[in-house]
């Protein structure tokens, strides 16, 4: 991904960045990105798992694929607090060693009450989205800590695209519950290379005014929880169902063909996410109406979608949005994140994300049996056209001003 993350730094820069620079910011990327490697790929094989450990029919496998977010989400706001108080390292190295454990149960599992629970550990010991981000933005502040959060999204969108593909080539030498076992090795050596980084500290800023600002907080929390879920609801409800969409459109189209299309808005992202946040860091709001609309239009494509053009084009719409929304959120929340507790605010900011995933499977299965594979789109259309409304009015001046009292 060729993301423009951290400026080279001066002396003075790195004596009051807690000893985080560009390549401490591009380890912590790497190892976010291991962790999301092993936790993204082999999930959309749970079919193929379930029937070897008594579940023929994989009729568990829709509520299995969200157990590791439910549990996640509701451990994030624990982690969070615990990071503030007793260091984000050590909060961060134990998501990493959590992740560990909870893939070496999970690949020894003989059962599925017993798979189940390695399932419920990798949520509520994950948590590596809080963790990371926690520790960036201890010793990372403004236009730095939105950089390093856009290269964040990047590695957890590089990823989606690859995990999947990686699982699938080793099935044939290597079961797909098996290789829960090979997957814990990914974040123990996240953990390992974590394990060299230093302690974040807040970042310097001129003496004078350094206690009044760490003390203040950036801007208002309620607009950026709101916008995060329903961003990730909009977003996310399009893909359980994309897959059964793309083969019922276009007859005779190849796994290959329908992979690509799954990931194109992730492959706009890793493109484009540092150019869009040169031209939107300084009007995030703007980013975000935008953002939501594109997200729109790229969802409502989608019922209108007939041939492989035009599948290809709503796809793109929708990575216009995602990148849009995906970075305006990183701007958004690095300055929501100035005079806050990090480790609180993104542990808050994590469950607020995955309960909009949590919604969006929910909705999306539902819409699904009873009006179809197209319902889920229309409902994510319907949710992105009210946020790109309520976003366009946010990013009115006097609005804005309203807000941030608050």
């Amino acid at each position: 991904m060729s993301v423009e993350t951290l400026p080279q730094r001066s002396s003075r820069e790195s004596d009051g960045s807690g000893g985080i620079g560009r390549r401490q910011v591009h380890a912590v990327a790497a190892c976010y990105f291991v962790a999301s490697f092993a936790a993204l790929g082999l999930p959309p094989y749970l079919t193929a798992i379930l029937p070897t450990l008594g579940d023929p029919q994989a009729r568990w496998a829709g509520v299995l694929y969200i157990v590791p977010t439910v549990f996640s989400a509701l451990g994030a706001p624990l982690w969070g607090r615990m990071a503030d108080r007793f260091g984000r390292k050590r909060l961060l190295l134990r998501a990493q060693l959590g992740l560990t454990v909870s893939f070496l149960l999970a690949g020894a599992a003989g059962s599925l009450p017993a798979f189940t629970l390695a399932l419920v550990l990798q949520g509520f010991l994950g948590g590596t989205f809080a963790a990371t981000n926690g520790y960036l933005a201890a010793a990372l502040d403004g236009p730095r800590l939105s950089r390093a959060l856009t290269l964040m999204q990047g590695s957890a969108r590089a990823a989606l695209v690859a995990a999947p593909i990686l699982v699938g080539a080793l099935s044939p030498w290597i079961d797909p519950h098996r290789q829960y076992l090979v997957m814990a090795v990914l974040p123990l050596a996240a953990a390992l290379l974590l394990s060299r980084l230093p302690e974040p500290e807040r970042p310097a800023a001129a003496p004078a005014s350094e206690g009044r600002t760490d003390r203040t907080p950036g801007v208002p929390l309620l607009p950026l929880y709101v916008f995060e879920f329903v961003f990730v609801f909009a977003t996310v409800i399009s893909f359980p169902y994309l897959i059964s969409l793309a083969e019922q459109r276009l007859p005779g189209v190849s796994g290959t063909t329908t992979g690509v299309l799954f990931a194109l808005p992730h492959l706009c992202y890793l493109v484009f996410a540092a150019r869009t946040h040169t031209l939107f860091h300084a009007r995030p709001h703007t980013g975000i109406a935008l953002g939501f609309g594109f997200v729109a239009l790229g969802l409502a494509g989608h019922a209108v979608a007939y041939s492989l053009p035009v599948f290809v084009a709503v796809r793109l719409l929708l990575g216009a949005g995602l990148t849009l929304g995906l970075v305006s959120l990183a701007v958004l929340a690095a300055g929501a994140a100035r005079g806050r507790a990090p480790g609180r605010m993104f542990g808050t900011l994590e469950l607020v994300s995955k309960g909009g995933a949590v919604a969006a499977g929910a909705v999306a299965a539902l819409a699904n049996g009873r009006y179809g594979a197209a319902a889920p789109v229309v409902a994510g259309t319907a949710a992105a056209l009210l946020a790109a409304v309520a976003a366009t009015a946010l990013s009115l001046p006097s609005l804005r001003k309203r807000w941030s009292r608050r």
